[in-house]
């Protein structure tokens, strides 16, 4: 069954690839790149994260210690729709899949209980984070 899925898998991407690879492109100059809309939006998201990571360097009062909290935001933000991905995977492992085979289902609850801790820590890490710096370092 794996093996299969892995098989459609490749195919898929290959003719994704191949698809991509005749599709036209494109050139603009320079003053489209500068009036698009896209560009404008970049640099938007890059200054608004630059003043985030300004915001957090205030914050805390040191460039390591803003820097430290800015990434384990992201982490934190970031770490939910990843494990949220991999308990439904491992649900998918061990009550469909698991049914039959159970070295199949323990591979499953395996990944369960690996991804609900991987979350519990980023969840946790930024609180615990915040805590101690401010906390003890005053």
């Amino acid at each position: 069954m794996l093996k299969k899925v892995l098989v459609v898998a490749v195919l898929f991407l290959t003719f994704v690839g191949i698809f991509s690879f005749f599709s036209n492109v494109f050139a603009v100059t320079g003053n489209e790149v500068l009036n698009s809309s896209q560009a404008t939006e970049l640099v938007e998201i890059k200054e608004s994260a630059k003043g985030r990571l300004a915001e957090y360097i205030e914050k805390y009062g040191s460039t390591p210690y803003g820097v430290a909290a800015y990434v384990l935001n992201i982490v934190r933000i970031y770490s939910i729709p990843f494990c949220f991905m991999g308990i439904a995977i491992g649900s998918i492992f061990q009550y469909v899949l698991g049914i039959r085979k159970l070295d199949v289902r323990d591979r499953g609850f395996k990944m369960i209980i690996t991804f609900v801790t991987i979350l519990l820590i980023c969840q946790v890490l930024p609180l615990i984070f915040a805590i101690v710096v401010n906390g003890w370092r005053g």
